[in-house]
């Protein structure tokens, strides 16, 4: 059954009001910006108003970038309304292979994205828009003096690792083997944040998740780099979704990730330029 086909069986959202003429250049973005597709319109010629509801399937690391830029894009385009689902990259890439109802697609690594292009649920080409590393949260105050990935392999450690089908205990794994070390968590988890809230509430005394995590969580955890995580660095690439209701506007919320002031929000967060 078609990508097409499974979404006539779901409602979708569809919201019809008339919002502000999409600009030729983005005000938030440098005039050489890159993500500027060629052939946009000239400054004072008719382009398409954005309208409706984009839904945006996105890796769980990602929830803080995209949800500060999900206002933004809103405040931008009044009348527009950006809803995201978070998670683990793999259920989502499932999700949407079995028709749950989105426009975009943000993942964490490669391998999850050819989940939906393999289904040719995707519309176009996937792009690379940021990169993020692993680091080691450890409880604030670091008090069993983990300073290095073979310091997880301690006797009586409570160590959480994200499940090996996710893309941040994938890459955990790729860096374990790196160094030759073997480790047995306490639990798998499904998602990055999930691992993350296991320190925060202290059910483990550390996790190898993503440094925009540990960014995150302030001073509820503390980092700890680690020089295989350089062997370990996830790709996230994002694609727009066929059968995309307000393709249009979906568009717009990719470029504004890829324009010169979403990649700031990005790497103010602590991801990495692709």
């Amino acid at each position: 059954m078609t990508r097409s086909a499974r979404r006539t069986r779901r409602t979708l959202q569809v919201a019809g009001v008339s919002v502000a003429a999409l600009l030729a250049v983005s005000a938030c973005s440098s005039s050489d910006d890159s993500s500027a597709k060629p052939g946009s319109p000239a400054s004072g010629s008719s382009v398409p108003k954005l309208s409706g509801a984009v839904t945006v399937f996105a890796a769980a690391s990602l929830k803080e970038s995209f949800t500060t830029l999900g206002k933004t894009f809103e405040k931008k385009y009044p009348g527009t309304k950006v809803t995201f689902s978070f998670g683990g990259s793999d259920s989502l890439a499932a999700s949407i292979t079995g028709g749950a109802p989105a426009d975009v697609f943000a993942s964490a690594s490669p391998k999850t994205m050819k989940i939906v292009t393999d289904a040719k649920d995707a519309d176009g080409t996937p792009v690379t828009f940021v990169r993020n590393q692993l680091e080691i949260a450890t409880l604030p105050g670091n008090p069993d003096k983990i300073a290095s990935l073979k310091d997880l392999t301690k006797s009586g450690l409570k160590v959480v690792l994200c499940d090996k089908e996710v893309p941040c205990g994938a890459a955990a794994q790729k860096a374990l083997d790196a160094s030759g070390l073997k480790l047995t968590p306490v639990s798998y988890e499904q998602d990055v944040k999930s691992a993350l809230t296991k320190v925060e509430l202290k059910e483990a005394d550390a996790s190898v998740v993503y440094r925009t995590d540990v960014n995150a969580a302030g001073d509820k955890v503390e980092g700890v780099e680690f020089p295989e995580s350089a062997q370990a660095v996830n790709d996230y690439p994002i694609v727009l979704l066929k059968d995309a209701p307000h393709a249009d506007t979906a568009k717009a919320f990719i470029e504004l990730v890829r324009s010169a002031a979403g990649q700031q929000v990005l790497t103010g967060a602590g991801f990495l330029k692709p």
